[in-house]
This record gives C-alpha cells, structure tokens and sequence, in this order.
C-alpha cells in the first residue's frame, strides 16, 4: 500500500491566520494546482495532529474545509483521498482579508460605522427578517499595504455578528466561518461607476476615476440570508475574478 501523502506545512503560530486555514490551503493549492491526483491518500487527521503538534480538532477541520470544497472525500477503509475534478466546482468564497494574505499582503482595517439598529423595511426586505429586528450597520474601510483599496457596508442580523474588535482583526466570512455560520452561495451584482465625494475622499482618489461596486447576497446552507453588503472597490488596486464553466450541448 503506498504511504498516504504528507503535506509540508510550516505554521506561524504567532499569525493572525487560524492554524486551521494555514492547514488546509497549501493541500487546496496542492491540488488545484495538479501536483496531487484523484484518489491520492491523505495523511489522517491523527497523524497531522501529532506531526504539526497541533489539536485534532484543528486538523480535522482543515480536512473537513476542504471535503465541504469538494476537493476530498472521505472513504470508508481508505480514509481520505483527494477527490475526482468535478465539471462544476464553485468557487471559494472569502473575504477581501484573506484574499489579500493569501497573496502576500498586508489587509488592515479602519471600522467607520458599528451600529446595532431596528431594521427598516428596506433592510427587513434584503435580510428575509421582520421589521424592527436587531441589525448590526457595519462600515469598514480597508487597506491593503497601507493603501486604501474598498469602502465595505455590511447590513448582518445583530445576533450573528462578530465583535468590532475581532472585525479590526480579521474578515466577516471568516469570523461567520468560525462562529458555524458558513456561507454557502452569493448572489451579487457587479457595477462600474463614478464614485461618491465621500468615497472618493475615503479611497484617496478622484472623483473621476472608477471604482468597482459589487451588491453582494450571502446565503448559508440551508438557503436562509446571512448578511446584505455594498462594497466600493478601488479600480485601479482591485480586479474582480470569476470563473465560468461550460458543459454538455450547451458547450
């Protein structure tokens, strides 16, 4: 029987990125990237624990992030293996934080607005709640390197929200993630425009020059509406990536 593969991991635990994520990516980039095949063998949750020196908890939720990515799979007498490419694979959905440390850089965060207020009927209409719910009214405005790159809103019911000291620290997905709220599915909307006076001033710009707005939806698993966000995005400091998959006759 071949040896199950052995990640090479090297954790900072001095980091602000959970173990648990710094665990789980590089076998996520491993396998995207071609260097690990369908049905190659996974080191056990047991065995990276002891290895990495960190809880069985940890580990096994690194593994189980990327099973729910459908990237592994679970076989009962195998353990765990990497899982065949799908036609479809959805994409990963992160915050605007980790997406900026997984590329090397530096994301801070400047909390403009943390308010906690009764919906309104527009809010209670865009959240799927009843008017006068608790909501949190979230306004962040976020570096990277040192540079303002987004002016983010969120609008998320006050009893799922994170802290206003963990939102300085670290993204809201991520924090979801963490509380065991997941986000499953967007639906959004993505606009070039002029920006505001006071974004503009905020982002360190012109007026003239375009941002990148994107009306975001999130949804958990079960299809209820976890958080509404409007986000302004600096044009020249941010491009905006999907992927697009063609199939069958449709092809």
């Amino acid at each position: 029987m071949l040896h199950p593969y052995t990640p090479r991991i090297e954790l900072n635990r001095t980091s602000d990125i959970p173990l648990h994520v710094q665990i789980s990516e590089p076998i996520e980039r491993a396998i995207i990237a071609g260097d690990l095949t369908a049905g190659t063998v996974i080191e056990n949750e047991i065995s990276m624990a002891h290895r990495l020196k960190v809880s069985r908890p940890t580990a096994r939720r690194a593994m189980q992030t990327l099973v729910e990515q459908g990237l592994l799979i679970r076989r009962r007498g195998k353990g765990t293996i990497v899982a065949p490419k799908p036609r479809h694979r959805l994409l990963k959905l992160s915050s605007l934080n980790e997406e900026l440390r997984r590329r090397g850089q530096h994301p801070t965060t400047h909390i403009l607005a943390y308010n906690v207020v009764p919906a309104t009927a527009r809010m209670a209409q865009r959240l799927d709640c009843v008017a006068g719910t608790p909501i949190l009214e979230l306004e962040r405005l976020r570096y990277r390197d040192g540079e303002p790159i987004a002016v983010l809103y969120n609008w998320i019911r006050a009893d799922l929200a994170p802290s206003y000291g963990d939102l300085e620290q670290r993204g809201l997905y991520e924090l979801l993630r963490e509380s065991g709220t997941i986000i499953a599915s967007t639906t959004q909307a993505v606009t070039a425009e002029k920006p505001s006076r006071r974004h503009a001033k905020l982002l360190t710009i012109p007026t003239r020059q375009p941002v990148l707005t994107i009306n975001r939806t999130a949804f958990d698993e079960t299809g209820d509406i976890v958080e509404w966000g409007i986000h302004t995005y600096r044009g020249d400091l941010y491009t905006y990536e999907s992927t697009v998959f063609a199939h069958g006759e449709h092809a």
